[in-house]
């Protein structure tokens, strides 16, 4: 067992002939826990957000082309949704990940769209990664992504990067709720809200931009 981990990086080897953690295992676990203290500091936020607005709100973070939600707060139960944690999500449809995927150059997107199918969940979903390049664009200048009608019919969301110390998106909060609840006269307002917590939250995380 020891052989196998050494050979993968979780353990090395000293001089002595005893074992000791490895670079890998590190790194493994402190993005383990830099997800813990992001839920931490994220969660009054979250549920901050859910109340003021009455919209279901989402913390995620990305994974490859894929949005994982970290955290959620529904308004209609006014808990944490624990069977919605873990669950994943098409980056290019939704709100989060426009947001996450924001924080790379258009041949990174690329790269990281690579193996997409763009399925088209509804009329208005983006259907190439050139229609999403576009539109990150329009993410980068205004700060904010929106997801209006692009994952479910009738369902809009809004979403906010939000940084770490180094100025980089770590995560993504949003607010999304059914398109009677989150109306067009309500989208700009929504989005400055959204943002105005997500600055919050990457303040906390030691964001000074």
């Amino acid at each position: 067992i020891l052989s196998t981990l050494m050979a993968r990086g979780y353990v090395s080897k000293t001089d002595k002939g005893t074992y000791r953690l490895g670079i890998n295992l590190i790194e493994v676990v402190s993005c383990y826990i830099n997800n813990l203290e992001l839920q931490t500091e994220a969660r009054p936020y979250v549920a901050q957000t859910t109340a003021e607005l009455g919209l279901t709100s989402h913390l995620g973070v990305l994974d490859g082309n894929q949005v994982v939600y970290i955290e959620k707060m529904d308004v209609f139960s006014n808990v944490r949704m624990y069977s919605q944690i873990g669950v994943r999500v098409h980056a290019y449809s939704c709100s989060l990940g426009k947001c996450l995927l924001s924080n790379y150059s258009a041949s990174q997107v690329r790269t990281i769209m690579a193996d997409c199918s763009f399925i088209k969940f509804t009329e208005k979903t983006l259907g190439s990664v050139d229609e999403l390049i576009a539109d990150l664009d329009l993410v980068r200048r205004r700060g904010w992504a929106i997801d209006d009608e692009e994952s479910e019919k009738g369902h809009r969301c809004i979403g906010a990067p939000i940084y770490d110390y180094r100025g980089d998106i770590i995560a993504a909060l949003s607010a999304s709720g059914p398109v009677s609840l989150l109306t067009e006269d309500r989208i700009e307002s929504v989005a400055e809200y959204v943002k105005k917590q997500a600055l919050e939250i990457s303040r906390s995380m030691g964001y000074t931009g």
